[in-house]
């Protein structure tokens, strides 16, 4: 699925300590087109799948402490990330939240169910952290080679799809984090024209995030994770340059914004 990379191109996995980021570096250690692969999350020690990995990787996997709330974490990763692999070709944003228990944070059902913490913290994670991982890896993506900054979005991040209404944290900050991604395409086809950005709607997979909310999933598309990751690569494998700036499905369907 790396046809259209340069050979032992260089991937970078953000949020890959479970769920889907955890499958993206299982496929991507897969692939023998794929050289280096680095996989960040908030708690390595805690990581004990990516660690496994890691074991049997054969020193193709580097596990590095990530939390996308915290810029210096960030930009001490970009340097790790520096010393460990002169350029990367894939960079794919996974971490993200829906639901968190220690923040209390839960999809809201009205307007009165809104909290400011609330929308603190989808915001810090799931719009301004993919940001500020572009902000302190774009150096890594400056060559000549083709490369994809890739962000998981959600449908319900769409303003135009909104049709149902509630989830007010989730949905606006995946729109905030859409816009990001189309502004950052737009500065990047002047200054990084090797660079196709996009956000990506993984669909419905099997995960803790959705765990919650899977009751009202028509049969069929709820996708485990490796239907999901695989699906997800297929897409980036197929993106032209023209694509960047765009929001597309796991079916490669362009979404509105």
């Amino acid at each position: 699925m790396f046809e259209s990379f340069a050979a032992r191109g260089n991937v970078l996995i953000q949020g890959a300590s479970r769920g889907i980021g955890l499958e993206f570096v299982r496929q991507c250690l897969a692939e023998s087109r794929v050289g280096q692969v680095v996989a960040t999350c908030r708690s390595p020690a805690n990581a004990t799948e990516l660690a496994a990995l890691a074991i049997t990787a054969a020193g193709r996997l580097t596990v590095l402490a990530l939390d996308v709330t915290d810029e210096a974490s960030i930009a001490a990763a970009a340097a790790a990330t520096a010393r460990t692999v002169p350029r990367l070709h894939v960079v794919v944003n996974c971490a993200g939240v829906l639901h968190d228990d220690a923040s209390g944070l839960r999809p809201e059902k009205r307007l009165t169910d809104v909290r400011p913490g609330s929308l603190a913290r989808a915001f810090a994670v799931n719009a301004i952290g993919p940001l500020l991982v572009a902000r302190h890896f774009e150096p890594l993506l400056a060559h000549a080679d083709r490369a994809v900054f890739a962000s998981l979005s959600a449908r319900v991040g769409s303003i135009e799809d909104n049709r149902l209404g509630g989830w007010y944290a989730y949905r606006a900050s995946k729109a905030a984090q859409n816009m990001y991604t189309r502004t950052l395409a737009v500065e990047w086809a002047r200054s990084r024209r090797n660079v196709i950005c996009v956000a990506l709607h993984p669909g419905t997979t099997d995960t803790d995030l959705s765990r919650p909310f899977q009751g009202n999933v028509p049969e069929g598309k709820l996708f485990d994770v490796q239907r999901t990751v695989s699906q997800l690569l297929e897409v980036i494998n197929r993106l032209r340059p023209d694509d960047t700036g765009r929001f597309f499905a796991w079916d490669g369907e362009r979404i509105p914004w």
